[in-house]
């Protein structure tokens, strides 16, 4: 797998499913497009493990344009307390999609 370690101020992106992002660094979403045939299962979208403020999830990244985007479930934002504006640590891993 290929991990990912980087910083991101979150975003609140209010359109009609609200929800919270943290969006790669440019150079991470360069490295993760060119592996990304390999990795999505649909739409782009690229499954992956990450890490914030010790806790661990499965989610998907979104690709939005030149970067992606890493969701933040609503059960780790209340567990690590994170909201739009602050800035958070990343541990990321790519993997392959599940069937």
């Amino acid at each position: 797998m290929t991990e990912f370690r980087f910083a991101a101020e979150i975003i609140h992106w209010r359109g009609p499913s609200p929800f919270f992002f943290a969006p790669l660094p440019p150079d991470h979403a360069e490295e993760i497009k060119r592996l990304s045939k390999l990795l999505t299962y649909g739409w782009g979208v690229i499954p992956v493990d990450a890490t914030i403020c010790g806790v661990s999830f499965y989610t998907s990244l979104f690709p939005k344009d030149d970067t992606y985007l890493l969701p933040l479930k609503d059960a780790v934002r209340k567990k690590t307390g994170i909201t739009a504006g602050d800035m958070i640590f990343v541990e990321m891993a790519l993997r392959p999609p599940r069937r």
